[in-house]
């Protein structure tokens, strides 16, 4: 019977693994076009255009280099956290990473829109997770017993 600080351990794990894997989603047009009802970019030069926007004080020609590995992090955290794999380094690699989106929105757009995603209550929810004692349902447990 898993405790209560593992169902809120368990949850986060997934929530901040399926919202990575989402955007990656979004971007690569699994979720529509661009235009339809509640798609963010809706293929990847739409996505380019947007990290360019976000990093609008560094030069426009690394925004395609920007978003292609922000695409790679973020596909690379989000399986290892819904798989429960390296999840603690996992889940500082999700809060630094969510943390510097957040900065980036701040610069660029103002302290409104990064709030509005919950980016900083994302990077939060990440680094707590980090801080976790264990990770209940998940391939780290699995190894650790085997």
């Amino acid at each position: 019977m898993l405790k209560q600080s593992e169902y809120v351990t368990l949850f986060a794990r997934l929530a901040l693994g399926a919202g990575l894997l989402s955007a990656v989603a979004d971007r690569l047009g699994l979720w529509g076009s661009p235009g339809q009802p509640h798609v963010a970019w809706g293929d990847w030069s739409h996505f380019v255009a947007y990290t360019g926007q976000v990093n609008s004080f560094l030069p426009a020609a690394l925004a395609p280099v920007l978003a292609v590995l922000a695409t790679g992090v973020e596909l690379v955290l989000g399986i290892a956290l819904l798989l429960g794999l390296a999840t603690r380094i996992a889940a500082w690699g999700a809060g630094g990473l969510l943390l510097v989106f957040a900065l980036a929105m701040t610069i660029s757009f103002g302290p409104k829109a990064p709030l509005d995603y919950s980016v900083w209550a994302g990077a939060a929810a990440a680094f707590l997770l980090a801080q976790a004692r264990a990770y209940p349902w998940s391939l780290d447990s699995w190894r650790a017993t085997t």
